[in-house]
């Protein structure tokens, strides 16, 4: 796949700025594995492209994605990468506690019970050690 090399520098700075080499770059590698392509349509699009975005900060956007992750439900790798970003950027455990349970009313209580679940579990590790991504 063709990629702008500006575009995906930015995508790969961006990366770096809020994962930290942890469980959101974790799961690109991962799937890089498998689809290369995938790998570098996350970093060019979904990094650079919308999250690189301007009109809301960072933390914001990460905060919306554990919203949307919450409400998926299903996306427990992803939730974690999302959460663990959330803190590199200055959310504390109130903010993410809180907008898990903002999606009571349209994720469902066992949604919002596991994402809580998760939350605590990525909340709970030292902000240095090796993220889990599953």
């Amino acid at each position: 796949m063709k990629t702008d090399t500006d575009v995906h520098r930015a995508g790969l700075e961006l990366m770096e700025r809020v994962h930290g080499g942890r469980s959101g770059e974790e799961l690109v590698r991962a799937v890089s594995r498998v689809c290369p392509d995938f790998a570098t349509m996350t970093v060019d699009w979904a990094m650079s492209g919308v999250l690189g975005r301007p009109g809301l900060d960072l933390l914001t956007r990460e905060l919306l994605l554990v919203a949307a992750c919450t409400t998926i439900g299903h996306v427990v790798p992803q939730l974690r990468a999302h959460v663990d970003a959330a803190r590199r950027l200055g959310a504390s455990r109130e903010q993410v506690v809180e907008t898990i349970l903002q999606m009571l009313f349209y994720a469902g209580g066992a949604a919002v019970a596991n994402a809580l679940l998760t939350a605590a579990e990525v909340l709970d590790e030292e902000p240095g050690a090796p993220a889990r991504t599953g």
